[in-house]
């Protein structure tokens, strides 16, 4: 029976390490200067035990880096890493990566490179491109799940609540070059069914100039515009950084072509935006 039990173990952590990447698997935009300067960033915030001074300090260390978008689109799906070009998302998860991974106590790009893929792969595992996690919805369900993050919108002075079908991709095919694949097609089909009707909150962008949001509001805290646009939930994401006690979006601008603390406060820029208000989410220990 011991036997028995030895050999069942030793079958399933031979299957779960084969579907984990392999650090020599990921794919560096320069492997030389990503993986000393992941070291570095680690090693800088390792001893924050503030989750929300780890993101806003990391998020910092980013600011004056190009905007590029779709750096992660390609013939396949790779674990890609590149922090010498962003988007909103990519920045985002960078920052979350190196936040969470130091939370750890670990300070190895090697665990940064495992570390992503379980933020950015639905159940923390890339199999193909429909693994990712393309709607922020979905990463935060997601990611909420393993505990890497909270969603702390409902726990603000007050929220409100949309109901909307996340199909934009599907809806969109010849937007994803990814999708001229028809297995890869169904499989994004597939993923958005769990998002019909989908119910998350958000708060209204009157809302954060009262006192209360302004106090509530926290350096550090993971923004995301919520659209009016179908199929989408959100169409930008940010980094809240507060001067004088007022909240400011530190994120991957496309306007300005890099990433930067932008000159609006949170509040004006969302009304030159078209988006509908905000959710915020919290790196969790």
């Amino acid at each position: 029976m011991k036997l028995r039990s030895i050999f069942i173990i030793s079958a399933l952590a031979t299957i779960l390490n084969a579907q984990a990447i392999l650090p020599s698997e990921a794919v560096f935009h320069n492997e030389a200067s990503d993986t000393t300067r992941i070291n570095t960033l680690l090693n800088k915030v390792i001893d924050e035990p503030d989750p929300l001074k780890r993101v806003l300090i990391t998020a910092q260390e980013f600011i004056g880096t190009p905007y590029v978008a779709g750096t992660l689109e390609g013939e396949s799906e790779q674990l890609i890493i590149n922090l010498d070009e962003m988007d909103c998302t990519t920045f985002i998860e960078t920052v979350v990566t190196i936040a969470y991974t130091a939370g750890e106590r670990r300070n190895s790009w090697r665990d940064y490179v495992h570390n992503l893929e379980k933020i950015r792969y639905r159940n923390g595992s890339l199999s193909d491109y429909a693994s990712r996690l393309h709607y922020f919805s979905d990463w935060v369900v997601d990611n909420t799940h393993r505990g890497t993050v909270k969603e702390y919108t409902t726990r603000m002075p007050e929220n409100d609540w949309m109901v909307k079908t996340l199909d934009f991709i599907s809806q969109n095919r010849d937007l994803y070059p990814a999708l001229s694949d028809s297995t890869q097609y169904e499989r994004i089909k597939s993923c958005e069914i769990g998002y019909r009707n989908h119910r998350f909150p958000y708060i209204k962008a009157g809302r954060l100039l009262s006192k209360p949001y302004m106090a509530a509001l926290k350096d550090g805290d993971i923004v995301a515009l919520t659209t009016k646009k179908p199929g989408l939930d959100v169409t930008h994401l940010g980094i809240i950084v507060k001067k004088d006690g007022i909240p400011y979006l530190l994120h991957a601008s496309s306007k300005h072509g890099k990433v930067i603390v932008d000159d609006l406060p949170l509040n004006d820029y969302i009304k030159r935006s078209s988006a509908t208000g905000i959710r915020i989410i919290r790196l969790n220990e």
